[in-house]
């Protein structure tokens, strides 16, 4: 009876030993799948901004190429034609109710000048209107655009057409004279700010250099003062030779 009570013993403890082996097998999968896991969304958030960052060079860049070429382009740009006319509008609006007069003169105005000045396929977006040319339109309102305005029109080598006002209003003058002025103060104002950064550039890297001798000097002093304490230690650390001690003679 002890025999088989020992063997039924064995028998549950290696049942149980399996059970806890097969537990430990399964906490360590899941543990090295939540470690992938985590390695996974460390790398994904780690590559997403370095997307980010390339693709805002990318643009940036782009944008500095656009604007470099569009200054080429105007350095190259040529006038073709030049000419005055007096555009009838009040044919046209009046086949629009009074709601939407003013939006109908600026586009029988810019088909007027696609058709007179030759533009390719009389396409309206190569037709550019001066924005005092378009408030003199919208002046009295939507309902009340004027029935005829006297416009100068200039093509370009490109192909691009822009209309101005010829009677420029004296307020209008005043206007336009106010912002050339107010530009002409951002550029000299930008102008100092860069001359200050380069005189401040000049004089940051004099203080630097100042800066870097006189941290040489130190490291240089401070390294003799460091020796000369060595060698006062090594002189005074001297174990000196032990000599036999007198004793008194014995009576």
């Amino acid at each position: 009876m002890a025999e088989e009570n020992k063997k039924q013993d064995s028998k549950v403890e290696k049942n149980k030993n399996v059970e806890t082996t097969e537990e430990e097998y399964i906490d360590d999968v899941k543990e090295v799948k939540k470690e992938k896991t985590e390695e996974k969304k460390e790398e994904g958030k780690e590559k997403e901004p370095d997307k980010k960052e390339t693709v805002k060079d990318e643009k940036v860049e782009k944008k500095v190429e656009e604007k470099k070429e569009v200054k080429k382009g105007k350095d190259n740009i040529k006038i073709v034609l030049e000419r005055e006319y007096i555009v009838p509008l009040r044919k046209e609006f009046k086949k629009v109710p009074e709601y939407r007069r003013a939006r109908r003169a600026v586009k029988a105005l810019m088909n007027f000048i696609a058709k007179h000045m030759k533009v390719e396929e009389r396409d309206i977006r190569n037709v550019k209107i001066d924005k005092y040319l378009n408030e003199e339109i919208w002046f009295r309102g939507i309902r009340k655009p004027p029935a005829k305005i006297k416009v100068k029109a200039i093509k370009d080598s490109e192909g691009i057409v822009r209309v101005e006002l010829v009677d420029i209003p004296d307020v209008v003058k005043f206007k336009i004279a106010r912002e050339k002025r107010e530009k002409d103060k951002v550029k000299k104002v930008e102008k100092k700010v860069e001359k200050k950064k380069e005189e401040k550039t000049d004089e940051e890297k004099k203080d630097e250099k100042e800066k870097t001798e006189a941290g040489a000097e130190e490291a240089m002093k401070q390294a003799k003062s460091q020796a000369k304490e060595m060698k006062h230690e090594t002189k005074m650390d001297v174990k000196q030779p032990k000599r036999p001690v007198r004793q008194a003679l014995q009576k």
